[in-house]
């Protein structure tokens, strides 16, 4: 009976290829405690090893509550760069604008010494600034240390949004570019985000999510092969990054 179940199991993490560690917690300020200290030791080895260390996160209201107890946790913060996975190309003070929020919710207190790059470029479309970002983020933002995706109701992860005539541009792997811009079909604003390739690039790569709506698009996307359609299956079953999960109701 014991074999049966290993065996059962082992096909189970043969299907899903096992490239993810669902960590649940009871609330969200358990979450964030831990969460906080997996990010900051992972900062700290960075800083000890290469005297800097990156930190790529998303927007949306999901990492506001980690922001807030991000920013008063001690580490030189000053050897810190701060950027986006993903950016709606907006102007920096919209309120869509994720550097808005990163810099209202997390560039503050101790953390406001991190340093800041900024995807978005004025005064130019999304579509013609993907060489220009691309070159950027490969330069100055990796190797990257600690990147935080979120996830949508539609699986999608970063700016990368299923049934989107670029999206197969955006999760190739042969696509040597660190960026890709979108415009979704469902929210607003054309997009930059980091293409799959750039994504796996990371070295500790965590999804943050809550709500029980939330893990039956995460257990969905487990078992979907079809990328186009959930993008963040892309990144759950790659075979190359185990991917961190930071779960809470």
């Amino acid at each position: 009976m014991v074999q049966q179940v290993l065996f059962l199991c082992l096909q189970k993490m043969k299907e899903f290829g096992m490239k993810t560690n669902f960590n649940s917690f009871k609330s969200s300020e358990e979450l964030v405690d831990s969460f906080c200290k997996t990010i900051i030791e992972k900062l700290k080895n960075a800083i000890k090893t290469k005297e800097k260390a990156v930190l790529l996160v998303s927007g949306g209201n999901t990492p506001k509550v980690l922001f807030e107890k991000l920013c008063r946790c001690d580490i030189a913060w000053e050897k810190v760069i701060v950027s986006l996975v993903d950016e709606r190309w907006v102007n920096k003070r919209d309120e869509d604008s994720n550097e808005k929020l990163v810099k209202e919710y997390l560039l503050k207190d101790k953390a406001s010494k991190a340093s800041f790059l900024s995807l978005y470029q004025d005064g130019v479309e999304a579509q013609n600034c993907v060489d220009i970002c691309s070159t950027l983020v490969k330069k100055e933002l990796f190797p990257c240390d600690v990147l935080i995706l979120g996830m949508g109701d539609d699986s999608h992860t970063a700016s990368l949004f299923p049934n989107n005539e670029k999206l197969e541009e955006g999760i190739n792997l042969k696509n040597e570019s660190y960026c890709v811009s979108m415009t979704p079909l469902t929210a607003k604003h054309s997009r930059m985000s980091l293409t799959l390739n750039a994504i796996l690039k990371a070295d500790n790569i965590y999804l943050h999510i809550q709500g029980k709506n939330k893990k039956e698009v995460y257990e969905k996307a487990l078992k979907e092969d079809d990328f186009l359609l959930s993008p963040i299956s892309a990144v759950l079953k790659n075979e190359k990054k185990q991917i961190e999960v930071y779960y809470n109701e």
